[in-house]
């Protein structure tokens, strides 16, 4: 459809007025205009994923429940008692120092195996600035709540050796890369002013 203009209104060319529509609260209410139609669609009674019993076994109609004796039984536990619960245990839940010193762990462990990998020296602090080309590991962040693009991404240090702190990253060396949020990398470039990270190489796990 092309684009419609707007008429210019005058007073020699007045502009003509709209018709009500059936929609308008001028109009005869009914429920016919403004209640929508109750009767399901033919896509929605056709439909072929319905959730029907294709299989059952036994009796599934009030089943009954009976039993004999267990007055003078004790449970015992199967196992070392250090395996088991014997008291109330929250589930799902986690403390936040407690999924930090994971996620430090795991990388420290995938930093590890990505030295030995491309036989990497040893990594360097992403807060202290560098003039020649120094090796960095940490993992992939966003600098804010949108997505991950050239512009926003970050590198979070790890916690030996840059104690966690982030670092600001330009890509624009790189002729193709693939980052998501949490990856964890080690990053080969050049951070003149300790500000931002210019890169050059990018070493995935």
């Amino acid at each position: 459809q092309g684009s419609q203009k707007r008429s210019n209104s005058t007073p020699e060319t007045p502009r003509p007025k709209r018709t009500l529509s059936s929609r308008s609260p001028y109009a005869l209410f009914s429920p016919n205009s403004f209640s929508p139609s109750a009767t399901p669609s033919q896509k929605y009674v056709t439909r072929s994923s319905r959730g029907e019993v294709v299989a059952s076994f036994g009796s599934v109609q009030g089943p009954s429940w009976s039993g004999q004796g267990g007055r003078g039984c004790t449970p015992k536990l199967f196992g070392s008692p250090e395996e088991n619960l014997t008291k109330s245990y929250k589930f799902m839940f986690q403390k936040a120092f407690d999924v930090r010193e994971v996620l430090s762990w795991r990388i420290e462990e995938l930093g590890d195996a990505l030295k030995s990998h491309h036989h990497l020296d040893d990594f360097a602090s992403v807060s202290l600035p560098a003039q020649e080309p120094v090796t960095v590991l940490g993992q992939i962040g966003c600098d804010s709540n949108g997505k991950l693009n050239a512009k926003s991404a970050v590198l979070e240090g790890d916690r030996e050796h840059s104690s966690g702190g982030q670092i600001p990253l330009d890509l624009s060396e790189l002729t193709e890369y693939s980052l998501f949020p949490g990856q964890i990398v080690a990053l080969e470039g050049t951070n003149s002013t300790g500000k931002r990270m210019v890169v050059t190489k990018l070493y995935e796990v």
